[in-house]
């Protein structure tokens, strides 16, 4: 689940391996290129951290970040359970 602190959202997500992991950023990366509002992640193996905050408005959560995160959620089905 995404957890607000220091004026980000943040989640940790755990895969079965590096590929799905790979994957999974992959496909994040095509969603946050049409909206237009880019992660900051980092990936070792089958981790994948993720913050997320709007850079423009001054590093804090806005409604781009929440629908970035609600649009990440949506995976789920496919990647986490």
């Amino acid at each position: 689940m995404w957890e607000e602190k220091e004026n980000a959202l943040h989640r940790t997500i755990l895969f079965k391996d590096f590929s799905e992991a790979f994957a999974f950023m992959t496909r994040v990366a095509f969603i946050a290129e049409k909206m237009d509002h880019h992660p900051e992640w980092a990936n070792v193996y089958n981790k994948v951290v993720l913050k997320l905050s709007t850079h423009s408005m001054g590093d804090i959560v806005t409604e781009k970040d929440r629908k970035l995160a609600a649009a990440i959620d949506k995976l789920g089905s496919v990647f986490f359970n």
